[in-house]
């Protein structure tokens, strides 16, 4: 039998991992992905030694890192392929960002706070993840310019169904997922295009921070 202990914070991430699987997260691409995204990395130092908790926790700017099996579960519900473009909005912290570069083929990512913007970037040239495309902008907007895309992930809640969204999806199998509602708990929703038609999906409840239209003035 080896002598050699396991780090701790190793430890918790495999524990974090089981209790995922154990919540339904089974995609093994994604635990994969997962497994090989430091989530200190992401977390203000002040709560480091929460980064392997299933918990959302605080950062900059009033915002959250989610919760890990949140994350699990709005990636899982994309099923996303190697070849695919995603549209991500709301960079955040850039954790979930980072899950999605290493299952996509690209990853366009918008922030309204330039701040969390310029200190994801950082965190993921550390990884080395080169897929990423930002832009400091308006998430309701999108980006027009470069759709459609084959998924689009929203990761602040939407009071109502995003029109100007669902138009940048492919026309044929395109997949967007978030929350929607204007109450403090909302619905995690998925849409899967078929034409000029939207089959819709219940995923269950969920917290999130609201999506705010504009870009955020910072001192």
């Amino acid at each position: 039998m080896s002598d050699v202990e396991i780090p701790p914070e190793e430890t918790r991430l495999h524990r974090l991992l089981r209790a995922l699987k154990d919540q339904g997260i089974e995609d093994r691409k994604l635990l994969h992905a997962m497994e090989y995204t430091p989530r200190d990395l992401f977390v203000p130092e002040l709560f480091l030694d929460r980064s392997w908790e299933d918990s959302a926790i605080p950062i900059n700017c009033g915002q959250t890192i989610s919760q890990p099996f949140i994350v699990g579960l709005m990636t899982q519900a994309l099923k996303i392929e190697g070849r695919h473009r995603v549209l991500e909005i709301g960079t955040g912290s850039g954790y979930q960002t980072a899950i999605l570069a290493r299952l996509a083929r690209y990853v366009y990512t918008i922030e309204r706070y330039r701040s969390l913007m310029l200190e994801a970037e950082i965190r993921h040239k550390r990884l080395m993840l080169e897929n990423i495309i930002y832009r400091f902008g308006d998430g309701w907007i999108g980006w027009p310019e470069q759709a459609p895309f084959d998924r689009i992930l929203v990761t602040a809640a939407l009071p109502e169904e995003p029109v100007e969204l669902l138009a940048q999806l492919k026309p044929r199998g395109g997949i967007m997922v978030g929350p929607q509602g204007k109450g403090s708990t909302q619905r995690l929703l998925r849409y899967t295009r078929t034409g000029d038609t939207y089959e819709t999906e219940d995923l269950g409840e969920v917290r999130f921070v609201p999506l705010i239209a504009g870009v955020a003035k910072e001192n």
